[in-house]
């Protein structure tokens, strides 16, 4: 029997992708952005496309169906009841204030029908047929079809898609069933964004500093946003008081309504943070983490499941998810590793698999998710990175494994900043061992030469920690599995530096350059740390240089930041790992079995004016 070949995609708003799948098994999953070196693209994913059919060894007329992650806009009727409503002008300034990705939706299936048509060299008639999912169910298929669970509530969070914003499902086998939704303009993920947008930072990149940040503060303002922006019921529904927000009909995420609350204007961009920025910070992530530990209890109510899957870009909210994880009902939670949007691309397909198909989902038998520890991006072998390297007379070493691997333990531990290339890339924000940078966490330097010297971003943010997954609860307060560095625990009170009385007494950045811990490279302020377990089967040769580092150090635990600078994607090809490696102030670079010192490159030549073609985010 012939397989069935599913391509998923997202595309139109941010963080394009593709991804296809195999009678139900995900092939091959990519984020346009990795290609096309804009962070964040949002057009339609020509290059993520191409990847998966080359990954697949399958051509576009050949694949069963196309699925775009989001419906085409059908309720017209609404879109002008709920527009209208907020427009200040009423009908006239309706069509002004419609929103890019609103318009778009007008004209999504003909925009679709044609790019691919360009892209597969054919007439529109020529195409696979071409299906569309729900955004949230996109979602919740891309949280519960490739889960460890038979059986799990499903709750999604996000800005909006189509009109929800906050769904609930309930995932059994094959079937996933919608429960209840929560509709624009009421949105947790836009109310986040909102305080990402006041404090400085930019809406749909910026929410994980705004995260990062919240531990420098003191949550000063919960109740003023509880009382006057946020009808929170017992239940975790809620309401917003559209009264301080422009996002319907405005190019802002706030108004001076707002600014009234909070004491003035929105923070500049890229000007000095204030204790305000702080408290604000702190103070959101409080409201959000009660909203979404209300709505987890009501869902484990209502439903009586043990497990729970997560996805929406408010499931990227790694310490709300610790906090479930610690305080909430279920006994599991597992969250899809691209949780935004990109991971929509796997659901649309999961979605044509399950529910158009009648396809079976596999037994998971062995309690495994199938996200293959989400490496599911190109990889390159060694002949290839040599090539290139000899055709821009970079000096390098080829090591046999062994060799490689002692031999980076040992520069990590004479405090070198060393770039990590290795493997499939990972699918997802975040860096997990295939495209990283890595270094000594015992370093009490580390956190700030690689906030300056390599990422050249805010000194404030933190740095997550690998940790070899058998070993996990010997540094944290966590017991369990977090491949997919979701999860924030804190840092195991035998490991913790006591503060002093006048340390105590410091607040904001000040607290900064205090040392934490007996790893303060990966320990943040409040003793939190956002782990990745690293594990054997899904990623051998990074859980082997963790094993190598800890026989000479003792330490199972490396510093983990995704492999780019501010304001770039996360590294995808050999040329584009060079090239950040040479920009930077790394030590080393490893690309698979080959290893660069800095201090044997040639002079690099760029123009240093290259900051300047990325967008500081």
């Amino acid at each position: 029997m012939p397989s069935v070949n599913i391509l998923g995609l997202s595309a139109y708003y941010h963080d394009s992708a593709a991804a296809l799948l195999r009678d139900g098994e995900i092939v091959a999953a990519a984020q346009e952005e990795r290609f096309s070196r804009k962070k964040h693209d949002s057009r339609f994913p020509l290059h993520a496309i191409e990847y998966c059919l080359n990954e697949a060894q399958t051509e576009l007329s050949e694949l069963d169906h196309v699925v775009f992650y989001d419906k085409p806009l059908v309720k017209f009727d609404r879109l002008l009841e709920t527009y209208i409503s907020y427009a200040p002008r009423g009908f006239r300034s309706f069509l002004a204030a419609m929103p890019v990705w609103l318009k778009e939706k007008l004209y999504l299936k003909t925009t679709l029908k044609r790019e691919l048509a360009d892209l597969g060299g054919c007439k529109i008639k020529q195409l696979p047929s071409l299906l569309f999912a729900g955004h949230h169910q996109s979602h919740a298929a891309s949280a519960f079809y490739p889960s460890p669970y038979s059986q799990a509530a499903v709750l999604c969070l996000d800005g909006v898609g189509e009109w929800a914003t906050t769904t609930a499902w309930l995932g059994e086998q094959d079937k996933l069933s919608p429960l209840w939704e929560i509709d624009f303009p009421h949105s947790l993920g836009l109310l986040y964004s909102a305080f990402t947008y006041y404090t400085g930072f930019k809406v749909n990149s910026g929410e994980y500093k705004l995260m990062g940040l919240a531990p420098y503060g003191e949550p000063k303002y919960t109740d003023l946003i509880l009382d006057k922006l946020l009808d929170l019921k017992a239940d975790g529904t809620f309401r917003l008081d559209m009264r301080y927000f422009n996002y319907c009909t405005g190019l802002t995420m706030t108004n001076k309504q707002f600014d009234g609350l909070f004491d003035g204007p929105p923070r500049k961009p890229e000007s000095p943070l204030a204790q305000r920025e702080m408290d604000i910070a702190a103070s959101i992530q409080v409201v959000t983490e009660e909203v979404v530990m209300r709505l987890a209890n009501t869902l484990h109510r209502e439903t009586g499941q043990t497990n729970l899957c997560l996805a929406g870009g408010v499931a990227l909210n790694c310490v709300a998810n610790g906090r479930i994880l610690r305080e909430g009902p279920f006994e599991n939670i597992w969250i899809q590793p691209a949780a935004g949007d990109a991971g929509g691309a796997i659901g649309a397909a999961a979605v044509a698999w399950h529910q158009y198909e009648g396809g079976e989902r596999p037994a998971n038998v062995d309690g495994k998710d199938r996200m293959q520890g989400a490496y599911l991006g190109p990889r390159f072998s060694s002949e290839t990175i040599c090539h290139y390297l000899d055709s821009i007379d970079a000096p390098y070493q080829r090591l046999e494994e062994d060799q490689l691997l002692e031999l980076v333990a040992e520069l990590l531990e004479q405090e070198n900043v060393v770039g990590w290339f290795q493997g499939r890339m990972e699918f997802g924000p975040r860096a997990l061992g295939g495209r990283s940078i890595i270094g000594d966490p015992r370093s009490e330097k580390m956190q700030s030469v690689m906030n300056l010297k390599i990422k050249f971003r805010e000194s404030f943010r933190p740095f997550a920690p690998s940790v070899l997954a058998d070993c996990v609860s010997e540094y944290f307060e966590h017991d369990s599995s977090s491949p997919y560095m979701l999860i924030v625990a804190p840092v195991k009170e035998t490991l913790r530096v006591a503060m002093t009385e006048e340390q105590q007494r410091m607040f904001g950045i000040e607290k900064l350059h205090l040392k934490r811990s007996g790893i303060p490279a990966v320990t943040h302020v409040d003793y939190s740390a956002r782990v990745q377990t690293v594990h054997e089967d899904t990623n051998p040769r990074y859980y082997r240089l963790l094993q190598a580092f800890r026989r000479r150090t003792g330490c199972a635990v490396l510093v983990n930041t995704s492999f780019n600078v501010r304001g770039e994607p996360i590294v995808g090809s050999p040329q584009d790992a060079y090239r950040c490696f040479m920009r930077t102030e790394m030590d080393y670079l490893v690309l698979e079995d080959v290893l660069l010192s800095k201090a044997e490159q040639p002079a690099w030549e760029e123009d240093q004016a290259w900051m300047e073609e990325f967008e500081l985010d």
